[in-house]
């Protein structure tokens, strides 16, 4: 259910917004309010706080209702069912106000107090500006070396190397948060999406703590999303507007493929007069031809419904950062 307030403030402007994702955690949202307050209060900037209710079933919603009443720079956006982090950071994103947006765990593993030093950095001119857990508090087979991985996997697929994709406290310029497009769980690797922008991108490191209250919310079954979610950002970033130059070229070795065995094959039934129908090179040879054909086909029809994608929404495949007139 969103929240007409939020909606009738689109057309206002302000210094900051924190987004905050939230599942169950009445055991922390009340502490959570306590330290932002004590830092965000002593900001010399207008803000707003979002609190982004994805879904809770044990008493959060009531806790945070509360506090709005309480504070009304606090906001509440509240699903209807639990939707995941990354569709709760782009509704934060959508109806956020800020010229910067700051992104926060509940949970209070990631401290508030890092957030002034956050935003310092980003006055230096950067348009996003990452935490990094340099002394992580989470157990280490399960969640540290995994994310080692895969942080140094997503540095290599994008070209932005940071130590620490994963950390949710983040900062970034409004120009950013507003166009990028989240979906799936890809909330992780924003920087990442936002790097075909063109962006100023920075990591400085934060505060880590143990979870006091609580139950996390990821574990080491997550591994396969994330391989999948990194097949997808490789795609995203490399072939989201040109799909035919993945599946054309797979199609043109493939086709190659076949194409030299079928040589071969000839050669051996003309020159050397001997049988070919019984070789399971020929059957290799017509599949890779046919898949060949197949994949440039794929490619083709990608190139029309991304065509029709950006054409038919006006998107633009460019982003202009100034103008000097």
């Amino acid at each position: 259910m969103k929240n007409t307030k939020i909606e009738s403030n689109k057309d206002k402007t302000l210094d900051l917004s924190v987004v905050i994702p939230i599942y169950n955690e009445a055991k922390n949202v009340e502490r959570l309010y306590e330290k932002l307050e004590e830092v965000l209060s002593k900001l010399d900037k207008s803000y707003e706080v979002l609190l982004v209710d994805d879904g809770s079933t044990d008493g959060t919603t009531d806790k945070l209702a509360e506090i709005h009443k309480r504070n009304p720079k606090y906001k509440i956006i509240q699903f209807r069912r639990n939707y995941g982090q990354t569709a709760a950071i782009s509704a934060g994103f959508d109806y956020s106000i800020g010229d910067v947006i700051v992104t926060i765990d509940a949970d209070l593993q990631n401290d508030p107090k890092d957030i002034p030093k956050i935003l310092k950095k980003m006055e230096d001119g950067y348009d996003v500006v990452s935490g990094w857990r340099k002394e992580r508090k989470d157990p280490f087979l399960t969640r540290i070396v995994p994310s080692k991985i895969a942080n140094w996997l997503v540095s290599i697929l994008a070209g932005i190397h940071l130590h620490d994709y994963g950390c949710t406290l983040k900062a970034y310029s409004k120009d950013v948060a507003k166009n990028v497009q989240l979906y799936g769980e890809m909330h992780r690797y924003i920087p990442a999406l936002a790097s075909w922008i063109g962006i100023n991108v920075t990591e400085i490191p934060v505060s880590h703590h143990e979870r006091r209250f609580g139950k996390s919310k990821y574990g080491i079954s997550r591994t396969p999303r994330v391989i999948l979610d990194l097949i997808t950002l490789k795609f995203l970033l490399s072939y989201s507007t040109r799909p035919i130059q993945i599946f054309g070229s797979l199609g043109i070795i493939t086709g190659f493929l076949g194409f030299l065995i079928a040589l071969f094959l000839s050669y051996v039934k003309l020159v050397q007069k001997q049988s070919i129908g019984d070789r399971p090179l020929l059957l290799l040879a017509v599949l890779l031809i046919f898949l060949g054909f197949q994949f440039i086909s794929m490619g083709l029809l990608g190139e029309l419904a991304v065509r029709t994608y950006h054409e038919s929404q006006n998107k633009p495949i460019y982003f202009v950062k100034k103008i000097l007139d």
